[in-house]
């Protein structure tokens, strides 16, 4: 009986699986691709530097083809133009001598117009020309096309991997977060951070950094192509970008805010669903549906509120960046009219600037967009980064999975292990002391039933021993070694458990009973589903051990479920093994059953068995009373009843319900 007991121990955490490493002290163990907390920012990038240069180097290419393609249909509209001037003006003249005749006629206005051209009198159209101008044209827009693919799909790569690495860095936090953590946070909360705030900052990578790039290339190319083609122009088209930029201030400052409110309340509603899903029965046994609805009704007011705030204030960004551009654009068309009409620009000028007008105003107004999906995307990833952030199991001991010196425990669990608890203190709260200078001592293959009143500090007791907390005060020891000179993964391994909330995780009855040990074979895992009654009724189930298991197993009774956990426990073959209110919610027959599995599964086993039903421990070698986690009495059954103190008067009181309360009997020393 010398095989560890690896994953049984896992099944109070609840908070998931372990990962291979186990747990550690924070900055021993990484997570997958050696992302940890501290580092979460850094290693999320890791190795993607270089593509994120061929991104911005893509961006830059695709905005200087955004800015090429209308100078060249701008250089086809003045060939076009001129043509069709020049073949109006009688051939042999020169332009200056056009320009002269034009003015003697009393056409001012279009000798301006032609003084400012490339005009050839009497010649017409260069078709030859404009259709290598408007070939390259072409050209410019389709590599345009090519460079902004490129860009995007590197950028969706670089998203999806970072997003993955994430994934797997919450993950990896989640199984090196103490069980305190999981105690103080609601499991909806959590599942919120880790599900729907990692989509929703996945959707901003993929929406924001790279679209956002790019406006921001092409707002500055732009300014600088325009101011060089008409500098009178270009200052018409800024003068409302100020007025711009500060509604944009203020309206992405206000959304923010409520962005987060909107994340935040909707962590709260998920944790109210994952109550509701796990606590439906007693929903409905005490009349609470209809409160409850109302309850949810009115928390989803509040995120349907605040995400409409937020979409509000975003959403007046865009329609307010799109109406000033459009009041631009009839300034820069009759300012632009006018110069052509006084030969200052060409037409092709002209047509090439409103074009840039027009696409200075678009990529404004995504500029307000995108910093609004970023701001979702970092309200999210502020609540990822601060469960990333949280203080993990401290290090204490050698790291998991390295060896623990001269002194470490032997791993053969024949005939169980020596377990000792010497003056332990421990305290949840700081002012709220709950287990005070507690002793007592399991000695190898001895069953030690722990007793006592709600609240006394049992189920604490086996948090201890399981080392899911750490001690104030005092030392444990298993063997004589003391847990600080022991890993948390080498005392888990000598401990197996068998609890009243059966878990039992999604999948067949022969993968949940194999779970208790890695690499046990077919026969082990059989022999275990026997010992453990198992047998008995998958032969009944239709398709025996491939029977599949939803998350609440409910193809099968409670009672098999404890069966099947019994029998985990038996694969895991450990030496300690704690029994925490084992049948405590089943039938008579059922009960009898389970006895005569947990029987058999603590012959040769130092055992701790935590009950209320003090008729399941009269068999215990030792039975310790304990209240406000002090130890009043121990002994045996009937060393206990004969003394007639605390135990006694719990027994009795159990046996008939008309003995009067319990607790008083605690209050007093015994």
């Amino acid at each position: 009986m010398s095989a560890p007991a690896v994953g049984v121990a896992d099944v109070r955490a609840r908070g998931g699986l372990r990962g291979p490493r186990g747990q550690s002290g924070a900055g021993k163990d990484s997570g997958p691709g050696g992302v940890t907390g501290s580092g979460i920012r850094a290693g999320l990038l890791a190795g993607e530097r270089f593509r994120l240069s061929l991104v911005v180097l893509f961006g830059v290419a695709s905005v200087l083809c955004l800015i090429a393609g209308p100078i060249a249909l701008g250089a086809a509209s003045d060939i076009l133009f001129t043509g069709l001037v020049g073949s109006q003006q009688p051939a042999g003249l020169s332009k200056a001598q056009a320009v002269a005749e034009l003015r003697a006629q009393g056409h001012q206005r279009l000798a301006e117009m032609v003084s400012a051209m490339n005009v050839v009198p009497g010649v017409g159209v260069d078709y030859h020309r404009l259709g290598r101008v408007l070939l390259l044209a072409a050209a410019i827009f389709a590599f345009g096309a090519v460079f902004g693919w490129a860009q995007n799909h590197l950028m969706a790569g670089i998203a999806m991997r970072v997003v993955h690495r994430l994934r797997a860095a919450v993950a990896g936090k989640l199984h090196r977060l103490p069980l305190r953590y999981f105690d103080t946070h609601p499991h909806g909360e959590i599942l919120s951070r880790v599900s729907n705030d990692v989509d929703n900052l996945s959707t901003a990578l993929l929406e924001g950094p790279s679209p956002l790039l790019s406006s921001v290339l092409t707002v500055l190319g732009l300014l600088a192509v325009m101011f060089w083609l008409s500098p009178l122009l270009a200052l018409a088209d800024l003068v409302s970008i100020p007025m711009v930029i500060a509604l944009l201030l203020v309206l992405a400052r206000r959304s923010a805010k409520w962005f987060a409110e909107q994340w935040k309340l909707t962590g709260s509603l998920n944790a109210m669903v994952e109550e509701g899903y796990t606590g439906h029965g007693l929903v409905l046994a005490f009349g609470r549906r209809a409160a409850r609805i109302a309850e949810f009704g009115r928390r989803n007011d509040e995120v349907r509120e605040a995400g409409l705030r937020g979409q509000y204030l975003s959403g007046l960004t865009v329609p307010a960046v799109l109406l000033v551009g459009n009041l631009n654009y009839v300034v820069i068309a009759v300012l632009g009219g006018y110069q052509v009409s006084t030969g200052a620009i060409s037409l092709g000028v002209v047509q090439a600037f409103i074009q840039f007008s027009r696409r200075f105003t678009v990529p404004v107004g995504q500029i307000a967009g995108q910093i609004n999906i970023m701001q979702s995307g970092q309200a999210s990833a502020a609540r990822v980064f601060e469960l990333l952030a949280a203080p993990e199991e401290a290090a204490v001991g050698p790291a998991d999975g390295q060896p623990a010196g001269p002194s470490a425990v032997a791993g053969d669990s024949a005939g169980g292990h020596r377990v000792e608890l010497r003056h332990v203190s421990f305290r949840y709260q700081p002012d709220r002391p709950l287990i005070e200078d507690l002793s007592l001592v399991a000695e190898p293959g001895q069953s030690v039933a722990i007793v006592g009143p709600t609240g006394a500090g049992k189920t604490t007791i086996v948090n201890l021993l399981m080392r899911f907390y750490e001690i104030d005060d005092g030392s444990i020891l298993l063997d004589g070694v003391d847990y600080r000179e022991l890993s948390r993964e080498r005392v888990r391994q000598r401990f197996g458990m068998v609890l009243q909330d059966t878990w039992l995780f999604a999948g067949t009855i022969w993968e949940n009973i194999a779970y208790g040990r890695a690499g046990a074979t077919d026969d082990e895992i059989l022999a275990a589903a026997r010992a453990a009654h198992v047998d008995e009724f998958v032969g009944a189930l239709p398709d025996g051990y491939r029977t599949t298991l939803d998350d609440e197993a409910s193809v099968i009774s409670t009672g098999q479920r404890q069966l099947l956990t019994i029998a985990r426990a038996f694969l895991a073959d450990p030496g300690v093994l704690i029994l925490d209110e084992a049948t405590s919610s089943v039938d008579v027959r059922t009960e009898a059953m389970i006895r005569d599995a947990m029987d058999g599964l603590r012959h040769g086993r130092t055992g701790f068995v935590i009950a209320h039903r003090l008729s399941t421990v009269r068999e215990a070698d030792l039975i310790v009373v304990i209240d406000a986690g002090r130890v009043v009495e121990q002994g045996t059954h009937t060393g206990l009843l004969a003394r007639r103190g605390a135990y006694h008067h719990l027994y009795t009181s159990q046996s008939d319900p008309d003995s009067g309360p319990v607790r008083e009997v605690f209050d007093v020393e015994v």
